[in-house]
Order: C-alpha cells, then sequence, then structure tokens
C-alpha cells in the first residue's frame, strides 16, 4: 500500500522530470558556459574555467592587460529597459480603455471581441514587422497619410528609431496587456459602479475607487507580460532599428552569432534571466494570495 505522500510524488515526478530535462538542464549548461573560456574559433574550452564572461560585461581589458571601465552594454541594457518600459506604458494606455469596453459589452459580443483582440496571433511575427516596416518607411501609408492631412510636408525619418522600435514592441505585444485586465474586469459587479453612481460618485471616481482597485492584479500581469518579453525581443529591434537600437536579444544574438563568444552571451543570458526573475518575484510577493482564514 503506497502512502498519501507516496502518490503524491509519484504523480509530480512526470512533471518534475520534464521541467528538470527541458528547463533545469538546459539552463545548467548554459551557466556552466558562461563560466569557460571562449574557443579561438567559436565554441569554448570544456577544460578551462573563468569568470572573464561576467567581467567583460562591465570591464574591458586595454594594452597592458589593465581592467577598464566600459559602459556599452550597461547601455545597451539602460536602452532595453527604457524602450520596454516605455512599451509596457503605451500597452497599458491603449489596453486598458479597450478591456474595460470589452468587459462592459454584452457576453455574445464580447467573445467576438476576444476573436479580434488575438487575430494578430494568427500572423507571424517576422511578417507582422515587415508590415510596419513599409508602414513607417520614408514614402510610407503614414507619412504619405499626414501629408495627405496637411499636419506634415517633410519626411519623418522614423524607419530605424527608437520609436519605431517602440511602435512595433507595442503592437506585438498589446494583447498580452488587454487580455489579463479583461480577464480581471470580466468578473467585475456591474452593480458595485451602479451602486457609486447612486451614492454620488462621477465618472473619475468610479474609475479610480471601483474599477482600477479591482484591475490592478491584471494591470500588473499584463504590464509583466508585455515588460519581459520586450526585455528580450530579438526581431523587432533588429528590422525595425536597423541595428541603431540594439537590445539585449540582439547583443546575445551577436555574441552567440558573429562574435563567437558563447561564454559571454551565456553570461549575458544570464543577466537578463536574473532580471526577469527579479520582476517576477516582486509581483508575486506584490500580489499573492493571503492565507486562507485571513
Amino acid at each position: 500500500m503506497v502512502s498519501a505522500s507516496g502518490k503524491r510524488i509519484l504523480q509530480i515526478t512526470p512533471a518534475v522530470a520534464i521541467i528538470g530535462f527541458f528547463m533545469v538542464a538546459p539552463l545548467g549548461l548554459m551557466a556552466y558556459v558562461s563560466l569557460l573560456e571562449k574557443g579561438l574559433n567559436g565554441g569554448v574550452k570544456w577544460d578551462q574555467h573563468t569568470v572573464e564572461a561576467y567581467v567583460n560585461f562591465i570591464f574591458e581589458r586595454d594594452f597592458d592587460d589593465n581592467l577598464i571601465l566600459n559602459t556599452d552594454y550597461l547601455q545597451i541594457f539602460a536602452r532595453s529597459f527604457g524602450l520596454s518600459l516605455l512599451t509596457a506604458v503605451l500597452a497599458l494606455a491603449i489596453g486598458f480603455p479597450t478591456a474595460l469596453y470589452m468587459a462592459m459589452q454584452p457576453e455574445g459580443r464580447r467573445n467576438l471581441l476576444i476573436f479580434l483582440v488575438t487575430i494578430p496571433f494568427w500572423t507571424n511575427l517576422l511578417v507582422r514587422n515587415y508590415a510596419w516596416i513599409l508602414l513607417l518607411r520614408n514614402g510610407g501609408l503614414v507619412e504619405n497619410l499626414l501629408h495627405w492631412l496637411g499636419l506634415s510636408d517633410q519626411p519623418l525619418g522614423l524607419l530605424y528609431t527608437p520609436v519605431a522600435v517602440s511602435i512595433g514592441l507595442t503592437y506585438s505585444y498589446l494583447p498580452f496587456m488587454v487580455l489579463p485586465i479583461y480577464a480581471s474586469l470580466e468578473k467585475m459587479d456591474s452593480r458595485l459602479i451602479e451602486a457609486a453612481f447612486d451614492l454620488g460618485a462621477d465618472r473619475k471616481r468610479a474609475l479610480t475607487r471601483i474599477i482600477l482597485p479591482l484591475a490592478t492584479p491584471g494591470i500588473a500581469a499584463g504590464c509583466i507580460l508585455v515588460f519581459v518579453p520586450a526585455l528580450g525581443a530579438y526581431v523587432t529591434p533588429e528590422l525595425l532599428g536597423g541595428g541603431k537600437s540594439m537590445m539585449i536579444g540582439n547583443l546575445i544574438q551577436g555574441q552567440f552569432g558573429a562574435a563567437r563568444n558563447w561564454p559571454f552571451g551565456a553570461a549575458l543570458a544570464f543577466a537578463l534571466l536574473a532580471i526577469v526573475l527579479l520582476a517576477m518575484t516582486i509581483y508575486l510577493m506584490r500580489f499573492r494570495r493571503p492565507p486562507e482564514g485571513h
């Protein structure tokens, strides 16, 4: 007879094995690679260990082999943080009103609106970014539209700028902001808003006192779901930034590709992973459920 604890162990063993094989083992291998010395023609020297990859993140060596401060990689991380934060803010500014409108619709119409929000996922991300190239380039649809409206008579020069990257990232990850907020607002009892109006509240007070507190978990989840993928984005900065707005994902790919510096690429990946884990930890500590009975 198997005990209750033994049954629980048997039940979770397959999940633990899958997670260990597909996640823990690759991460462990990546951590080991980051502590090795790079090979002369790519790859690594498996028998030579060093922390040089982590040192190179902040410092570089001059001709006398002395360490000097190098902020180039820190600037790329700072740019990635700035663009990812801007993307989350823009997605929130667009996504919250959209989710609120969807939650206020009859149930039959809600399903149609959710369907419309998810339509972009039907198209490959690469194709969607190429579409934005056609829209934002000089002589593209956006520029011609502004000229036709008389709002501008000069070339916009949007393509291959941080603005173009922000637009592309916001468009790519907007559904990840809309759906969590909608999931929170969908459960909202509309009688709470009616009661607020009956008690003399205006639209602004009902929004800040009733709707926003109920939507806070969805807003937090949406910000995480937008900020984290945007932080490691590769395709959008590569196509819409044109190499002028390099982000962390492009830097990591370059180390495993043209630079052939696998240890440094692995160290950069682990730095990004640490940032993501920190963001998730803050989210869980802030919005974890209180114990039952409290």
